[in-house]
């Protein structure tokens, strides 16, 4: 099972779901204060853009880690990966994910 070994990739997904946690907590107090449904929904909307991203940023972590182990004995195509991954983590920030019900 992989782990994610990259400390600055670490860091940066648990400060992302801290900003998650506390746009939930957010909701929330908003849903004890009695808030609008369109004010809370909206930030249900940005907390799920958050969490998608982070989910996203996880992912491409996980690929990165697995295809360097792959290229260990062999690092002469490491800057076309690096492209590679670059490339299809655009192309997927641009796609919105399905809504699991």
């Amino acid at each position: 099972m992989t782990t994610l070994t990259n400390q600055a990739a670490r860091t940066e997904v648990l400060n992302r779901l801290r900003r998650a946690e506390g746009q939930i907590r957010g909701v929330q107090r908003m849903i004890e204060e009695g808030e609008s449904c369109l004010k809370i929904g909206q930030q249900f909307s940005a907390v799920r853009k958050a969490l998608d991203s982070t989910y996203l940023r996880m992912t491409m972590c996980f690929m990165e880690q697995e295809l360097a182990d792959l290229l260990q004995p062999d690092d002469s195509r490491k800057a076309e990966v690096d492209t590679m991954l670059k490339n299809m983590e655009s192309l997927l920030t641009r796609t919105s994910l399905p809504i699991i019900e």
